[in-house]
């Protein structure tokens, strides 16, 4: 059976764009209509990292909050970048609920994001806390099947990306460059599937680039992702380390330079 199950569905017109759903916001007055937006953005999935930048100053927010929270009322920018610089977070964690954050934040005009998070290390001698920039990812969620043929890999843009690098590696973060396996049942990895692409040579396992990378092909923006190591799925053993305080200091210490390398290409 195909997937998705309905055969063709990408030569189809679709029911609802995301600048239908922002002009929706607009009109309830949940969105300024000449709200300028930045040029690059900043996705933490992590709730409490996001409130530790908003908490620690330099930013502000990008629109008032209305009665419910929308995929761009969390957005704040960098004053520092006199706008053109935000982040975002608390939206939730997956492929669905990033690239629903990315779409209304693409619509309201913004062209580059660098996403921020952890991931569990396939490859052994990847450390807690280690830094990984993503230079492609298995496409084994759902999401990025919907926006274009299935293929095996989704490719990160090549400039941000190296920038990014650069920028973390210029940080002290001595970071790697590796691909992901991305899959959003995290209690449907297997054993095998661990063994099988770690044999193939990919680094780690997360929820999201392999998505954020296609819809930013299909949007024509560069989107780039980096990971903290939270957990080792090496060998076949599951290894957790979610409560490591080296985590959150490096999550933290990844923020600055996802931030420059935005600004470089704003």
């Amino acid at each position: 059976m195909p997937y998705p199950n309905f055969a063709g569905k990408h030569v189809h017109p679709v029911l609802t764009e995301p600048a239908s759903f922002v002009r929706y916001w607009v009109e309830q007055g949940a969105l300024p209509a000449d709200a300028r937006a930045p040029r690059g953005v900043v996705l933490l999935y992590q709730r409490p990292l996001f409130e530790r930048v908003c908490a620690g100053g330099g930013v502000s927010p990008f629109a008032p909050r209305g009665t419910r929270q929308t995929a761009f009322l969390g957005l704040h920018l960098y004053d520092a970048t006199d706008g053109t610089v935000g982040v975002v977070g608390g939206f939730g964690i997956g492929a669905p609920a990033a690239v629903a954050t990315m779409e209304s934040l693409v619509a309201i005009g913004v062209r580059s994001f660098v996403g921020i998070g952890t991931a569990g290390a396939l490859l052994p001698g990847l450390g807690t806390g280690d830094v990984v920039v993503c230079d492609r990812a298995v496409r084994d969620e759902g999401v990025s099947h919907h926006y274009l043929p299935s293929s095996r890999w989704a490719q990160a843009a090549p400039t941000l990306t190296a920038r990014l690098h650069q920028t973390l590696s210029k940080a002290g973060l001595d970071p790697t460059m590796g691909s992901a396996w991305t899959i959003d049942a995290p209690f449907r990895e297997t054993v095998a599937e661990a063994r099988h692409y770690a044999a193939e040579g990919v680094a780690v396992v997360e929820m999201e680039a392999a998505a954020l990378f296609t819809v930013g092909a299909v949007r024509d923006i560069e989107v780039a992702s980096a990971f903290a190591i939270s957990d080792s799925l090496a060998d076949g053993e599951w290894v957790p380390q979610f409560g490591h305080p080296r985590l959150p200091e490096r999550l933290s210490a990844m923020v600055p330079p996802a931030v420059e390398a935005l600004t470089a290409s704003a």
